[in-house]
């Protein structure tokens, strides 16, 4: 079998095996999957999908500039989901501000898997005084909404960073806000993990042939630990686009000439009374399907990985 055959013949190979019997028992999730699937590979091709490119300027005309859809009285099919205030497609906008939304969401999520396990590892195999210290940090950051977390650590950005300096790392900024806003899940659940595993068999005869701590925690343990950690990486994505998306709503997020949903959404709802809804309302149906297809899929995850439940 070549490559070609082989990857052509993945989705008959999941779809034949387990998973793709789970997923025949739920159509729901298999919809949200299929939808998730178009919507993330529709915007990692938006360069060469999208009609325009909304961040070249030389396609950009203010002649263009607040054009309604296509289907709508004064709209062309130049334009199908019709153009923003700057003369930018909206459906190139919206491909490329998801691919950015899903850049952050996705960087973001594993910086906070990254601090979350180490963490969560540590403080459940050295116990005591340490598991101590690192979950109380956990319960003290856990305390506070996401959101203000990440507020706080933009407006520390900004405090330490000049406007031309703090837009030009927007996307760092926004990574390192949402990222360490949410560690603390992870580093609970990682370390719960580990206090369980610490008394399976396995562990007890590694200790007997003299393994190393250090390998005992990264080959044996951690391994095992990842089931509830993907299962909770995909819900906090989720969480993750709806968090940048609500920062660059408020303004403290990406520059309004940097496309993201959330930005998108913020530009179109400066518009929206004056009758101009498509600005606004063609991001958010983009937002929402993501996020509910992705919430969806998780949901889904959490079922099929929990033992617990019965199928």
């Amino acid at each position: 079998m070549n490559a070609g055959q082989w990857l052509l013949g993945w989705p008959r190979r999941i779809l034949g095996g387990e998973v793709g019997t789970d997923l025949r028992k739920s159509p729901a999730t298999l919809v949200a999957l299929i939808v998730a699937g178009l919507l993330i590979a529709a915007s990692l091709m938006a360069p060469l999908i999208a009609p325009y490119d909304p961040f070249d300027l030389s396609q950009l005309s203010l002649m263009d500039a607040s054009n309604p859809p296509v289907w709508q009285s004064g709209g062309t099919p130049k334009f199908l989901l019709g153009t923003d205030n700057q003369g930018r497609d909206e459906l190139s906008a919206i491909l490329y501000g998801m691919r950015l939304s899903l850049i952050i969401g996705a960087l973001s999520i594993v910086l906070a898997i990254a601090i979350g396990v180490a963490i969560g590892l540590l403080a459940g195999y050295a116990g005591g005084f340490v598991d101590q210290v690192l979950m109380r940090i956990a319960d003290i950051q856990l305390s506070f909404p996401a959101i203000l977390i990440a507020l706080t650590i933009d407006g520390l950005a900004r405090a330490f960073l000049s406007a031309r300096r703090h837009e030009e790392a927007a996307i760092l900024v926004l990574v390192l806000a949402i990222g360490l806003s949410k560690w603390a899940m992870f580093a609970r659940t990682v370390r719960g993990s580990t206090l369980v595993e610490l008394n399976k068999d396995y562990v007890s005869a590694a200790r007997l042939i003299d393994r190393q701590p250090l390998a005992i925690a990264l080959l044996h343990v951690l391994p095992n630990t990842l089931g509830p950690v993907l299962v909770l990486a995909t819900v906090n994505f989720a969480l993750a686009i709806v968090t940048e998306a609500t920062l660059s709503f408020l303004g403290v997020g990406l520059p309004p000439s940097t496309p993201s949903l959330g930005t998108l959404i913020h530009v179109g709802n400066e518009y929206l009374f004056s009758g101009q809804w498509w600005m606004t309302f063609f991001p958010g149906l983009a937002l929402i399907t993501l996020v509910v297809s992705v919430n969806i899929v998780g949901d889904w995850l959490s079922d099929v990985l929990n033992p617990k439940l019965s199928r």
